[in-house]
């Protein structure tokens, strides 16, 4: 079939087969992990192990099957790399599962694996062409407003640990998880079509040209979301990674490292304000800068008790790590959410934690890639912002359990238990996945050259 039929035209053969070799490959890694955690904590492998690989094999096909369906052209290494980390981010909620950890719960987040490939293949299936995403603009933004606000509303909206992030419709949800993605489209579509104004200079102080004060506002106003974020919901996360990702594509769109300082200067210095009027913003920056402190160690809210357990568990482990089954993840609060890196680097030690970062690079840089191969401005803009959004969280929450940034409450894509999360990031992957797919796809002429060739060889 050729594209003049309208019809997606398959990838071939072999393309296809390596994909989902790789897949397949991914699923044994996960496999192999579970095996592991089984052995070392009571030397036997879990009874489960083929239940469960059996289980994520089936949905990751069925995403295999959809994609080869509806986005053919698509990168092949995207879906087997999220496999990859999705699946050693159940084997570790498994691990905490064993350990009695409440919250861990591999079979549910399983379930919400699978209910995450349901949201990426109707992605998929209804997003035929992400240029359609533009005329959505304004519709995004106001969606990507009225999810952030949603928690602050009474009745539905509750505090959990100290934010202000959840509401409860009969079962408790993230919103904001869901912003993200209406956010990124609104950035997108708002300046590739004010980009050629954003970019025009203004005065010149030093080295750097600085922008028109008249086209400061679209900045002011997303500043001043994000400081709202932060202060109403206690949400530091939200609010760094909704104004980082505005930022990053600014710069992107206009090429102007003036965008940049300006955005660093306006954030840093809203978070410090903020930090000297709120409590709960200053108890923040408290653990972070003296998490040693014994009063704030014992400190059983706004502490750094957590945040100390964490680092003392990614020493323990050290280069090589103790082994799945054979640390004490469970000594880290919110180990299944807040804190898997920690857990992960407890018992896979610094070479497993480089390895998953290695994987999350690669996702990003295909991503870029896709970027650069888009052949509209809006489909470049929208792969770059969908990148940084999940290279800036990796960064943000890596950052904040290490102790390098103050903590902010972001989990791991893909890999900490919950539903919201993974949800949107399975749509974020969706989305890229398209994208990559109108980007790879050869002009109609080469397709038809390329079957040509392979009738010839036969």
């Amino acid at each position: 079939m050729s594209a003049a039929d309208g019809a997606p035209v398959p990838m071939t053969a072999k393309r296809r087969g390596a994909q989902l070799a790789m897949l397949g490959f991914a699923v044994l890694i996960v496999m192999g992990a579970y095996a592991s955690v089984g052995l070392g904590l009571d030397g036997k492998i879990p009874s489960g192990t083929l239940t469960y690989g059996l289980g994520l094999g089936a949905v990751m096909l069925a995403a295999y099957l959809v994609l080869a369906k509806f986005a053919p052209w698509a990168d092949p290494l995207l879906l087997p790399l999220v496999t990859l980390v999705n699946g050693l981010g159940l084997v570790m909620i498994y691990r905490l599962e064993q350990a009695d950890m409440k919250g861990a719960n591999a079979t549910s987040q399983l379930m919400w694996t699978a209910l995450g490939v349901v949201m990426f293949s109707a992605t998929l299936i209804v997003l035929k062409d992400q240029r359609t995403l533009q005329r959505l603009t304004y519709t995004a933004g106001f969606v990507g407003v009225v999810l952030l606000v949603l928690p602050l509303l009474p009745f539905i909206g509750t505090e959990i640990n100290g934010s202000r992030i959840w509401i409860n419709v009969g079962f408790s949800i993230q919103p904001g998880e869901f912003a993200k993605l209406a956010l990124v489209v609104f950035f997108a579509g708002y300046l590739v079509t004010k980009r050629d104004v954003l970019a025009l200079a203004g005065r010149r102080l030093l080295f750097i040209d600085l922008p028109r004060a008249r086209d400061l506002g679209p900045v002011l106003i997303t500043w001043a979301l994000s400081i709202a974020v932060l202060v109403g919901e206690k949400d530091l996360g939200t609010s760094l990674l909704l104004f980082g990702t505005f930022i990053a594509m600014l710069y992107i769109a206009t090429q102007r490292t003036s965008w940049v300082l300006i955005g660093i200067l306006l954030f840093v210095g809203g978070a410090i304000l903020a930090g000297q009027i709120f409590s709960h913003v200053e108890a923040r920056f408290d653990g972070w800068l003296h998490a040693e402190s014994d009063e704030l160690y014992n400190r059983e809210l706004g502490g750094s008790y957590q945040l100390m357990q964490g680092l003392f568990s990614l020493g323990s482990g050290g280069i090589l790590g103790t082994g799945l089954g054979q640390g004490h993840p469970n000594i880290i609060p919110f180990a299944f959410s807040d804190f898997i890196f920690d857990a992960v680097g407890e018992e896979l030690g610094l070479t497993g934690l480089m390895a998953i970062l290695m994987v999350y690079a690669l996702i990003v840089q295909r991503g870029l890639r896709t970027a650069l191969a888009a052949r509209d401005p809006f489909s470049k803009l929208l792969a770059g912002g969908v990148s940084f959004i999940l290279a800036w969280q990796v960064f943000i929450i890596v950052g904040g359990v290490t102790r390098l940034i103050p903590l902010t409450g972001l989990v791991t894509p893909f890999m900490s238990a919950g539903g919201s999360a993974l949800l949107a990031n399975w749509i974020l992957i969706a989305v890229l996945v398209r994208m990559s797919d109108g980007a790879r796809r050869p002009p109609p002429q080469a397709i038809q050259d390329e079957g040509l060739t392979q009738v010839m060889q036969r």
